[in-house]
């Protein structure tokens, strides 16, 4: 067997620039899906049973089905129901926004429970919005405990971002693909596309130390 790793030099500019492509689809994914993953936390330690039944169901789904699944309905299967096409590039988008939301929600959710109740019950004693001590006093502390839980799910999210080259998404995943079936030779341009999604994750990984560290100095 002949693997030739000079051979795929001339497209590695081509792999690369799917970084772009990846770390698009990746932030964008996170923003809304913490967001998203916000509210659901929120309505899972609401009083309203209705929301949080919702909240619970929603978790239940999106963390019970394969990401590629959600992914493909989206991309496949919603456009019989609407009567139109979806873009890849949207498509993965929701997908993963809506898959990464019930993750952090628990996380969310947990890092509130580990909260002092006392502070909240403090709070409300002495008249504080709900909103208020939910923006000003409890989530703050709330994402200081869960950071390095979340920082895990991004770089979950990260490495999980390559099934979009099932439905023909351009990123570093797609790009090698499509280096090695044009070179037949598909072990050296794959190896790449894991070297530059390993840098990715020691980046992410690093940075989310370096924020912690921040954090715990500013205690």
């Amino acid at each position: 067997m002949d693997i030739n790793f000079s051979a795929i030099v001339p497209s590695l500019p081509y792999i690369l620039q799917g970084i772009w492509v990846t770390l698009q689809i990746v932030a964008l994914s996170l923003l809304i899906g913490f967001a998203w993953g916000i509210v659901l936390a929120l309505f899972k330690i609401s009083r309203i049973k209705p929301l949080m039944w919702l909240a619970d169901a929603y978790t239940s789904i999106f963390r019970g089905t394969p990401l590629v699944l959600q992914l493909l309905i989206i991309y496949f299967g919603l456009p019989q129901i609407l009567g139109f096409p979806i873009d890849p590039y949207p498509a993965a988008v929701a997908a993963f926004s809506l898959n990464s939301a019930a993750y952090i929600s628990e996380i969310i959710r947990a890092g509130i429970a580990a909260i002092d109740k006392g502070q909240q019950e403090a709070a409300m004693a002495l008249g504080v919005p709900y909103s208020k001590m939910m923006k000003d006093i409890i989530l703050p502390q709330a994402f200081k405990n869960i950071l390095p839980a979340l920082m895990n799910e991004f770089i979950t999210l990260t490495k999980e971002s390559a099934i979009v080259t099932t439905i023909g998404v351009q990123d570093v995943m797609r790009r090698a693909y499509q280096v090695g079936a044009d070179s037949y030779n598909y072990f050296a341009p794959l190896l790449f596309a894991g070297a530059i999604y390993y840098v990715l994750v020691m980046i992410l990984t690093l940075l989310g130390k370096l924020v912690e560290g921040r954090m715990k100095r500013s205690d």
